[in-house]
């Protein structure tokens, strides 16, 4: 089980290594929490205001500053080397296609009235997670 920490993103400055659908959606999440993102990707699957994109490949370096680092490509040998980047500059880091190398993880948003709530199960049932977050969800809708 993963503890949850929610913590002030407001301000703080992110990267996302990928412009594909889950490297976006991560930019949208952390975007709608304060922080301030760039887009480290040769081309965008749409556009996504309130991003920086940097149109190129993601470059060793790229995470200097960073608060926090995503990984998202469909390459498993960028996604690594941007973690060894980022654990070498003490930079929480999640990466989308291995579990086992995420310092954080992105749980189901569940937000309404004023409260926000994260939902992360064990990995082994993806449905059970999403149901569990639609029904907090509904509950927060009605308070």
């Amino acid at each position: 089980m993963r503890f949850p920490l929610f913590i002030d993103l407001h301000g703080r400055e992110a990267a996302v290594i990928g412009g594909g659908a889950v490297g976006l959606r991560r930019a949208e999440v952390l975007c709608r929490f304060g922080a301030c993102v760039t887009v480290i990707a040769p081309e965008l699957a749409r556009e996504l205001d309130g991003v920086r994109h940097i149109p190129r490949a993601y470059q060793p370096g790229d995470l200097t500053g960073m608060s926090l680092a995503v990984a998202a490509t469909d390459s498993r040998e960028v996604n690594a080397a941007a973690g060894r980047e980022a654990r070498q500059l003490g930079i929480p880091f999640n990466r989308s296609d291995c579990p086992g190398d995420c310092d954080f993880f992105f749980p189901a948003i569940c937000e309404g009235g004023g409260l926000v709530a994260g939902v992360a199960g064990d990995g082994s049932d993806h449905r059970r997670t999403a149901l569990a977050a639609q029904k907090i969800r509904e509950a927060l809708g009605e308070l």
